[in-house]
């Protein structure tokens, strides 16, 4: 589907009916990688509509010069999100970049958010990042792309890689990144934090954004678990997939949890 938010027009493909899931990816690739990553764990999950938007810039969603910033990507988000949910609250994933922008939109609109969960998540706190190191597999398997993303480097994660991370390079709009990430600080967030069903997720081993920063949304989210997966890195969705779908199952249980006792008062 194609959703027209302001001058940008948002392309994403959805799967399945019932609440939405609106599935955020990263930064230099499309919906496919998270499209590849979370169906697996969200598919068979009754009633629910998973929907994978292209961000702007990458993808099928063009950047036009009107967005300048990482604020002007959360607002178009958000009315993007406000569209294809039609109304009803949502659940919000993110990976990586996805995650950053996940975390305002849910901070913007905690009322239109059901549960959220970040994965990776890319923070401005970002600290003690490890060095990058294989943990299994080759050391020589793949190009420099693919060895300096996976940490778990076997012919099935190189496969994944070409599937569904490097189509997409072809089709990033650099200098519409390089324009966002001018001004790529997001506003500083309204009090008090969001208060519903929250996930993180983080790679020890995760040498783009570390993990340290991620286990101190602990403490910013009153309702929030916290997973710091050994030997994964920032390729977590792929390298872990069935962790990840336990992790999000549980997530979803605490959703369902905590609307039943709402119903209940």
């Amino acid at each position: 589907m194609d959703i027209r938010v302001g001058r940008v027009v948002v392309h994403a493909v959805e799967h399945g009916t019932g609440r939405p899931v609106l599935v955020l990816h990263g930064a230099g690739v499309d919906h496919r990688e998270a499209e590849a990553c979370f169906e697996p764990a969200l598919d068979g999950v009754a009633a629910l509509r998973r929907i994978y938007p292209d961000l702007p810039g990458m993808g099928r969603t063009a950047a036009p010069e009107t967005l300048r910033s990482a604020d002007d990507v959360v607002d178009t988000l958000l009315g993007f999100a406000d569209e294809a949910a039609g109304g009803t609250p949502y659940l919000l994933v993110g990976h990586s970049a996805g995650a950053y922008f996940a975390q305002a939109m849910a901070a913007r609109r905690p009322a239109r958010i059901a549960g959220l969960a970040l994965v990776c998540p890319l923070l401005p706190g970002v600290r003690d990042v490890p060095e990058h190191r294989p943990v299994a597999g080759s050391a020589d398997i793949g190009d420099d792309a693919f060895r300096s993303y996976f940490v778990i480097r076997t012919p099935e994660m190189l496969e994944r890689h070409r599937r569904y991370v490097e189509p997409a390079a072809a089709l990033v709009d650099r200098a519409a990144l390089d324009r966002i990430a001018e001004h790529w600080t997001l506003a500083p967030a309204p009090a008090p934090a969001y208060p519903g069903p929250t996930s993180v997720v983080a790679g020890r081993l995760d040498s783009t954004v570390g993990y340290a920063a991620a286990v101190d949304l602990v403490d910013h989210y009153p309702h929030a678990s916290l997973a710091v997966v050994d030997d994964a890195g920032h390729a977590l969705p792929h390298e872990r997939p069935q962790l990840l779908r336990a992790l999000l199952a549980d997530w979803l249980e605490r959703v369902e949890r905590v609307e039943r006792v709402e119903r209940s008062l």
